[in-house]
């Protein structure tokens, strides 16, 4: 009972982050969220957040060792990504985050962002987008490659995971049907990466602001 409620609780922080961020993006434009978005929403990061966990879970109870590994690598990578397309970008340093901030203070908040944003990713897709080198530190554009490329990387070390816990998997695991558990979770991920799309593609209140629809950048 406790794993459920924690579980709507986090997937209802999601859902309103996701909802904050498009009002941040489009706040010049009245917008209007209908309850099919909403549903799309709570459906995509449902089935994105709760299967992480669970694979997670399941790899960690059979290789313990191995999955700090795994978390450290995801966070770090998430963690530098920002920092390496503002290096690439060669933008100024950013001066306008708060006016008595010193240039060592300004660094630590923006480390800390980074740290936020890389522990969402490490989960769930996170709604905005660190951009160091942007006045306010979020992409404003929608980002269709990145999305992609994220969640076929997150679908195959998901799958990647689930096949170590099938091979090196306990007697504890004795009555569980093993093929079973690793189809489900990966047909879970799949659903919330299809309600996804669906939100984007159908349900999405500024979707005519696109330059072009999910599918069309797919």
């Amino acid at each position: 009972i406790f794993m459920v409620l924690s579980l709507l609780s986090i997937v209802y922080g999601a859902l309103r982050c996701n909802i904050l961020a498009i009002k941040i993006k489009y706040d010049d434009y009245n917008i209007r969220v209908k309850p099919a978005a909403y549903l799309c929403i709570f459906l995509w990061r449902s089935f994105e957040i709760a299967t992480r966990v669970t694979v997670l879970v399941l790899f960690g109870s059979v290789l313990r060792i191995w999955v700090f590994v795994v978390v450290l690598l995801n966070f770090l990578g998430f963690f530098f990504y920002p920092w390496i397309l503002f290096w690439l970008s060669k933008s100024p340093f950013p001066e306008n985050i708060e006016k008595e901030f010193s240039r060592l203070g300004t660094t630590i908040v923006l480390c800390l962002l980074t740290f936020l944003y890389a522990g969402i990713n490490m989960f769930c897709w996170s709604a905005a987008q660190v951009e160091l080198s942007d006045p306010d530190l979020i992409s404003k554009s929608q980002n269709w490659y990145r999305m992609t490329v994220y969640y076929i990387m997150r679908l195959m070390e998901n799958a990647f995971l689930l096949l170590m816990w099938y091979i090196y998997r306990t007697d504890f695991y004795l009555y569980v049907c093993a093929p079973m558990l690793f189809l489900q979770l990966l047909i879970g991920y799949c659903m919330g990466i299809f309600f996804m799309l669906v939100f984007y593609q159908f349900c999405h209140p500024c979707k005519k602001l696109f330059s072009s629809s999910i599918t069309e950048a797919l």
